[in-house]
């Protein structure tokens, strides 16, 4: 039998008070965005693993109050950035400009940093920007960095890009690169509201005032909780779980079945075993347990997959889509054995 691995106990404390943190994070978010309690787990999820979201849903459904509520719960530098199809490189990720040094009164080029520089950055309809300028956020995302004029400018940490594209009005948008969207940890997507919190969505906000929030983490601890998530232990099955997912997405693979190579174009890469189990660890930390298992992985399989498994014009025929293709990957691969 396989020996799982557990949280040595410097970190047991750690974990305990990183859980209950999460927890009133969530209360938090809560107070001003009502419902979308998956869409709202998921987004902290991939805080903790400093893992950018797509987040998806028809206009109204709280997409930028969530972003804006939760860079304001975590005390973090927030920037928006409203995508536009005029919008150039340079609109994102600052300049060089000419300035006059007033301490010596000469001219010089100089960096004027753009709204990229910041801690989280809301990056609204993403797809209504042609992809030279998608592809600006390409090495902030992976990086950290940014070059202008052959010069890297290094983006301060925390940093997590949670962009947002409206499902419905297609024309006038430019679809995201698969490059760039694997560069997504998490693919969101967020539905109407339940009759009951709909109602209650009316009743508050055409209500005198705004909830309080106040913030939970300061960027010392959540640099100490982002840590922690890295350090969870995880079983070498738990590991063979999440590839076997990945893999079963991939037709004409041997791990592949009939429905997957008849309906698949493209499926997901070696990126989306990794964001499994990180995101598995964020998720054990958050409920506050030990070690990561299998029902973790399973948890985070639906945002991870979303967004990298491309379906076939057999699919499109015959109205297969991406969320049949996952629900039927997860259910048909089972956990692998302890021995």
């Amino acid at each position: 039998m396989e020996e799982l691995p557990t949280l040595p106990g410097d970190d047991r404390e750690l974990l305990e008070r990183a859980s209950q943190g999460c927890e009133q994070l969530f209360e938090q978010v809560g107070r001003r965005v009502i419902g979308q309690q998956a869409t709202v787990q998921a987004l902290l999820a991939s805080v903790l693993c400093e893992g950018h979201s797509l987040i998806i849903g028809v206009p109204g459904l709280a997409k930028t109050l969530l972003v804006k509520t939760l860079a304001e719960i975590l005390a973090w530098k927030f920037h928006r950035i409203q995508f536009t199809p005029d919008m150039m490189p340079a609109d994102i990720i600052g300049m060089e400009l000419l300035q006059d040094d007033p301490a010596t009164g000469r001219r010089g080029m100089t960096f004027v940093p753009g709204p990229i520089f910041a801690n989280l950055i809301l990056a609204d309809e993403i797809n209504r920007t042609p992809p030279k300028t998608q592809s600006a956020l390409l090495e902030a995302m992976q990086e950290q960095t940014v070059t202008s004029m052959g010069k890297m400018h290094r983006i301060d940490r925390p940093f997590v890009v949670v962009a947002t594209q409206n499902p419905i009005e297609q024309e006038g948008t430019y679809p995201l690169p698969e490059a760039q969207l694997d560069r997504f940890m998490f693919s969101l997507w967020m539905d109407y509201p339940s009759v009951e919190d709909e109602e209650r969505i009316v009743a508050e906000t055409t209500a005198p005032g705004q909830a309080a929030i106040e913030p939970v983490f300061d960027q010392a601890t959540i640099g100490k909780v982002q840590a922690l998530v890295r350090r969870m232990p995880v079983s070498q099955h738990v590991i063979s779980y999440a590839v076997a997912l990945a893999r079963a997405t991939r037709p004409k693979n041997a791990a592949a079945d009939e429905f997957v190579n008849s309906y698949v174009e493209w499926g997901a890469g070696t990126r989306a075993g990794q964001h499994m189990v990180l995101a598995a660890k964020a998720m054990a930390v958050m409920e506050g347990a030990v070690a990561v298992h299998a029902g973790h992985v399973r948890q985070a399989a639906p945002y991870v997959l979303r967004h990298r498994v491309l379906p076939n014009y057999q699919a499109a025929g015959e109205g297969v889509d991406t969320k049949q293709i996952m629900d039927h990957v997860i259910q048909s691969i089972s956990e692998p054995d302890y021995a």
